[in-house]
């Protein structure tokens, strides 16, 4: 098994629309905070994340998220199913 640490953040268009924008994979936890804050300030939005899987098999656990800020559209749509 092992984990992956990501960092995706969001930008928005010309048109105001929402688009991904950097995804960097990190070593750890404390790094994935660390860079997702600093994005947080220039980015329309940001999501850390991490998964845990065998990528042998491709199969992994679903994401946990550890930190999420501004527009995050995946987020969004999850809540919006949500209710």
């Amino acid at each position: 098994m092992v984990t992956y640490f990501v960092v995706q953040s969001f930008k928005v268009t010309p048109k105001g629309a929402i688009t991904s924008g950097e995804v960097v994979e990190v070593q750890s936890v404390e790094h994935a905070l660390r860079l997702a804050e600093k994005l947080a300030a220039s980015s329309a939005g940001v999501i850390a994340f991490s998964r845990t899987g065998d990528p042998s098999t491709g199969e992994f656990e679903d994401a946990v998220i550890l930190y999420a800020n501004g527009a995050v559209p995946a987020l969004e749509a999850e809540l919006a199913m949500a209710c």
